[in-house]
C-alpha cells in the first residue's frame, strides 16, 4: 500500500486529527455531509457516501443506517490516526530503526521463524513510522525479524503505522523487546550503549525496563569487549550477566587477553560453531592461557615485545606472535635445527 494512499491527510493540523467523534445528525441539519478520508482508502462498499443511498424504508431505518456507517468510518478512521489499523509494505520500503538492537545470524532458529511465517503468515505485525528523512519510506521500532522474513519470502510485510519521535521509538523498540524477553544480555548492553550516545539514562532505563545498576553494568560490558570480538561471538543466547561481567573483566585487566581473544576468534572453524559455544571458547582459552601465562616471560628488544618464553617442570616454550613478527618468526623456526646440532656438538 503506498504510503501516500496512507498517510495523505496525517498533516493536516492536530485540531483535526484529535477531533471528537459527534454522533451523526440529519443532512438537512448539517448541511452537505463531509466526505470521510476513509472510505476512497479503504475502498470499503460500506463505507460509500451516504448522499448517494436511496432511502429504504422507514425514517428511524435510514436513520440508523446513516448513524451506523458514520460510527464505524469514524471509529476507522481514528484507529488509522493512532496507528492501529494494519496495512501490508513493501519491504523495500521499510528501513530498520536509526538504532540497532539485534545481532542477525542465518541460524536454525531464523530459518525455523521464516518457515512457521511461509506456513501459517504473519501473525503479529510490524510497528513503523513514516520516516523522518525520507517522505516515500518508513522506519521499523519493532519487528525486525518479522521484516527479514518477509524479505527472504519475497512477500509484502503487514505493519502498523504511527508517527513517532525518536525518542518514542526507542522506548517501544526497547520495550517491545523487553516483553518478548527475546534480546540476550549483550545485546541489550550494546543497545544501551548505542542510545547512551543520543538519549539521557532515564530514557534508555524506560526502553530496556532496566534499574540504574543494571545499566551501569551493561555500559560497563559493552565498553570493556571489543566490537569486532562481539561480533565474531554473536548474541549467545543463555550466557547470562554474570558470565559476560567475568569476560568484561578479565579483558579489562590486561590488553594482551584481548588480543589472545580475538586470534581464538580467528581460528578456523570458529564461525562454525554456535553463538554460545563461540563465547564458552573464548571464555575457556582467556582461563587457560592465564593459568598458562603466570611463569610467562617477555622477550624484548629495543623495548619491543618480539616473543614470550614460559618455563614449568616439564619444558620450556617459546612464543611468537606471527602478525607482530613475522620474519623473527620463521628464522626462529629455520634456525632450530642448526642450534640442536651445535648443541649437540658441543657437548660431546
Amino acid at each position: 500500500m503506498s504510503r501516500k494512499q496512507i498517510f495523505g491527510n496525517l498533516s493536516q493540523k492536530a485540531t483535526d486529527q484529535n477531533r471528537e467523534i459527534v454522533p451523526a445528525t440529519l443532512p438537512e441539519e448539517q448541511g452537505q455531509r463531509r466526505p470521510s478520508r476513509l472510505r476512497p482508502l479503504l475502498g470499503s462498499p460500506d463505507l460509500t457516501d451516504p448522499n448517494d443511498a436511496t432511502p429504504v424504508g422507514a425514517l428511524g431505518q435510514s436513520l440508523g443506517e446513516l448513524s451506523e456507517r458514520s460510527k464505524r468510518a469514524d471509529e476507522i478512521e481514528k484507529k488509522l490516526l493512532s496507528g492501529q489499523v494494519i496495512v501490508e509494505l513493501d519491504t523495500a520500503d521499510v528501513e530498520p530503526s536509526f538504532i540497532p538492537d539485534r545481532m542477525f545470524s542465518d541460524d536454525e532458529a531464523f530459518r525455523g521463524f521464516v518457515d512457521s511465517i511461509r506456513d501459517e503468515g504473519q501473525q503479529v505485525p510490524i510497528l513503523v513510522r513514516p520516516h523522518p528523512d525520507d517522505g516515500a519510506k518508513y522506519q521499523v521500532a519493532f519487528g525486525h525479524r518479522r521484516l527479514r522474513a518477509a524479505i527472504a519470502l519475497a512477500r509484502p510485510v503487514k505493519a502498523v503505522v504511527r508517527p513517532m519521535s525518536d525518542q518514542e521509538l526507542v522506548i517501544a523498540q526497547g520495550q517491545e523487546n523487553n516483553e518478548r524477553q527475546d534480546l540476550s544480555y549483550i545485546e541489550k548492553a550494546r543497545f544501551a550503549q548505542r542510545l547512551e550516545k543520543q538519549f539521557p539514562r532515564d530514557v534508555i532505563m524506560s526502553a530496556l525496563a532496566i534499574y540504574k545498576s543494571d545499566l551501569s553494568n551493561m555500559l560497563a560490558v559493552a565498553a570493556k569487549i571489543p566490537e569486532e570480538l562481539v561480533d565474531a561471538i554473536g548474541p549467545a543466547h543463555g550466557v547470562g550477566r554474570r558470565n559476560w561481567m567475568g569476560l568484561a573483566d578479565t579483558l579489562a585487566s590486561n590488553k594482551q587477553q584481548a588480543k589472545h581473544a580475538l586470534n581464538v576468534a580467528s581460528r578456523p572453524g570458529f564461525e562454525l560453531l554456535k553463538s554460545k559455544e563461540r563465547f564458552e571458547a573464548v571464555a575457556k582459552a582467556l582461563k587457560d592461557g592465564a593459568t598458562a601465562s603466570k611463569d610467562e616471560v617477555p622477550v624484548t628488544h629495543q623495548g619491543n615485545e618480539v616473543g614470550r618464553i614460559s618455563q614449568t617442570r616439564q619444558k620450556v616454550t617459546l612464543s611468537v606472535d606471527r602478525k607482530v613478527s613475522p620474519e623473527f618468526a620463521e628464522f626462529v623456526l629455520n634456525e632450530v635445527p642448526r642450534l640442536y646440532a651445535e648443541y649437540r656438538k658441543s657437548a660431546g
